[in-house]
């Protein structure tokens, strides 16, 4: 359940879901990091999406986070909900299997982040919908069980047994315009930044396909030292075509990758080998040194 709706005041009112982070938005890359679930609930006004969600709104709109739990529990039996805040750029599925992992080995009612200062992050984090349902109900009161706008998320938490989790880089959140210039900033940086546009590029282009990158770039570096320097972006094209021509999906791309590759590689050799004449350092009738050009060049004014 992905918690969308806030105002973001702090970033002037801004769709704070849309805002882009490495080509992505940042409700894409939330949904990407739970891309297991067995359902999806965004609580906030539909939008385009990179995958099917369901959604739900609070009441009244804006109503805050336990007004907005509310209303994405009643879309769902699950006895498990993950709870996410729809501004972590750096959120991955590791990190929410990790949760998950915490909660179903112990008797805890949630299992949440904690950020480098350890602070609790309650909207990162894994609950039993039952413990959840207990307290909003609660905290509603029995005249208005829906009246749950304008209070704290740590009514409902401090409601909880919970089990906390290290997570500093996962629970980083974007609340200002600064947190997005960082958040941008480390998308970029080398130990990410391919990663990154590999997935952004998969879902510009509507693929859901997970293969290994390694092959392909050895065949990039291969065509390319091999081959020619064009040669290397528009193998890892011809390789990705003929892969879908043979239905697609990992094998077909890691066989297209094997069978270029060797092919790079035989290229290579043969340009590397030396002929007769390069072993006995002259140059025959039909080496490489004796073919004249095709024709001679000539000016208009020769």
């Amino acid at each position: 359940m992905v918690l969308a709706g806030g105002a973001a005041r702090r970033l002037g009112g801004a769709d704070k879901p849309g805002v882009r982070v490495g080509g992505r938005a940042l409700l894409d890359r939330v949904l990407a990091a739970c891309a297991g679930a067995r359902a999806t609930v965004v609580v906030a006004d539909p939008r385009p999406t990179a995958r099917p969600v369901t959604w739900a709104r609070e009441e009244p709109p804006g109503g805050g986070p336990l007004a907005a739990l509310a209303a994405g529990l009643r879309h769902t039996t699950a006895p498990y909900v993950v709870v996410l805040s729809a501004d972590l750029p750096f959120l991955d599925a590791a990190t929410v299997r990790r949760l998950t992992a915490h909660l179903a080995a112990g008797t805890a009612d949630g299992a949440l982040l904690t950020d480098a200062d350890g602070r609790d992050q309650p909207l990162v984090a894994v609950y039993r919908a039952g413990s959840v349902r207990r307290v909003l109900a609660d905290l509603a009161g029995a005249a208005d069980p829906t009246d749950l706008a304008g209070l704290p998320v740590r009514r409902l938490t401090g409601a909880l047994e919970l089990t906390r989790v290290p997570g500093a880089a996962a629970s980083f959140d974007c609340d200002t315009w600064d947190d997005i210039a960082i958040a941008r900033a480390r998308i970029r940086e080398h130990g990410h930044v391919l990663d990154e546009w590999i997935t952004a590029a998969k879902d510009e282009l509507g693929l859901d396909l997970d293969v290994d990158t390694t092959v392909l770039l050895d065949l990039a570096r291969d065509a390319a030292h091999g081959v020619a320097r064009p040669a290397a972006p528009l193998t890892t094209f011809l390789v990705g075509y003929a892969a879908a021509l043979n239905g697609g999906g990992p094998e077909a791309v890691a066989e297209a990758a094997r069978r270029a590759t060797a092919l790079a590689l035989r290229w290579a050799e043969e340009s590397s080998a030396p002929g007769p004449d390069r072993e006995t350092g002259t140059a025959g009738a039909a080496g490489t040194d004796a073919v004249p050009e095709a024709a001679p060049r000539t000016r208009p004014d020769a």
